[in-house]
């Protein structure tokens, strides 16, 4: 038998639709009665180890979830989520815990008693994964609607569809059909820290057109323990932002840089005042193929490694 650790933590998926339409938590998670066609093979260790919303999800349950699963010894581990934050909390384990069993996260776009719920089948899904040979070795992934994505690069896209999770530029690794888990794609393999805290205050400031120094200029190094800009185009931003970003820089506050846009990736190729060149030049980390809230996470791990100067850039701008 295969032992699979499910962790049901809230979220969509374990709350139900009133009758004016209005969808919130109940007494009871509606999973822990439902009748599972999974593999005959398959033994599941059920545990409800919080009931939030996602949106209440914080850095300090994802290190819980982290703590609970490198406690056990087991084939794999299904967490159930809110959509919301899920593919950050997918990502922090991802880039903590390293390959070892497959991690699989899902989640609902319908609550259990809404017409259509996917619920019930995005978690039989998952634990179809979980319990797959093939997934172990590909890190923590998101299993939603049929698609097997990496926790690294999966974001959610819509704000009620149920295709909601896709990955940008690079799209899943795999799919779940009727009788077999596909994988197309090997994620490439990245370092992971193992971490037993997540101090810190990390800010994401999204670029605009006009920007100038007025938000910088609200964070200090009493406040903030480094910074995330989500920039324009592949990394550049308005002139008057230099000096603010200068100052944070010359008082060692660490800043990365990802890109506003929802494909492509960042590098310093543009040359004019306030452009990827001189960004970089002056010190910004520039990086790749994530968004702004997963590169706040990733800068929150390697702050408490802790990780400092050129490890704290090799761990940063490795994709």
């Amino acid at each position: 038998m295969k032992d699979i650790l499910v962790l049901h933590t809230g979220g969509t998926i374990a709350m139900q639709e009133n009758a004016t339409g209005e969808v919130s938590p109940g007494a009871t998670n509606p999973l822990m009665d439902a009748h599972l066609d999974i593999p005959a093979d398959v033994n599941l260790i059920v545990e409800d180890i919080f009931n939030l919303p996602s949106p209440h999800i914080t850095p300090e349950h994802m290190l819980q979830l982290k703590n609970r699963i490198q406690e056990v010894d087991v084939a794999g581990v299904v967490i159930t989520h809110g959509t919301d934050t899920l593919e950050e909390t997918a990502f922090f384990l991802d880039t903590t815990i390293g390959d070892g069993c497959p991690i699989v996260l899902t989640g609902a776009m319908r609550s259990s008693n809404e017409l259509g719920s996917d619920g019930l089948y995005n978690f039989e899904s998952a634990i179809r994964v979980a319990a797959c040979p093939e997934a172990r070795g590909k890190g923590v992934l998101v299993v939603m609607n049929d698609e097997i994505h990496t926790a690294r690069y999966v974001t959610k896209t819509h704000t009620t569809n149920v295709a909601t999770f896709r990955t940008p530029t690079f799209g899943p690794i795999g799919l779940v059909t009727k009788q077999r888990i596909l994988f197309y794609q090997e994620l490439i393999v990245n370092d992971r820290l193992a971490v037993d805290a997540v101090a810190g205050h990390i800010p994401i400031i999204k670029a605009y057109a006009g920007m100038t120094e007025e938000l910088f200029e609200l964070l200090s190094p009493a406040t903030i323990d480094g910074l995330v800009i989500e920039a324009l185009g592949a990394g550049n931003l308005p002139p008057q932002t230099l000096p603010a970003i200068k100052r944070l820089l010359d008082q060692e506050i660490p800043i990365v840089l990802v890109s506003r846009c929802f494909n492509g990736v960042v590098e310093p190729v543009y040359a004019y005042d306030g452009a990827g060149k001189q960004l970089a030049d002056m010190g910004v980390l520039f990086l790749n193929g994530i968004n702004s809230q997963k590169a706040r996470l990733k800068l929150l791990i390697a702050l408490n490694h802790p990780l400092k100067g050129a490890d704290l850039k090799t761990f940063m701008v490795t994709q």
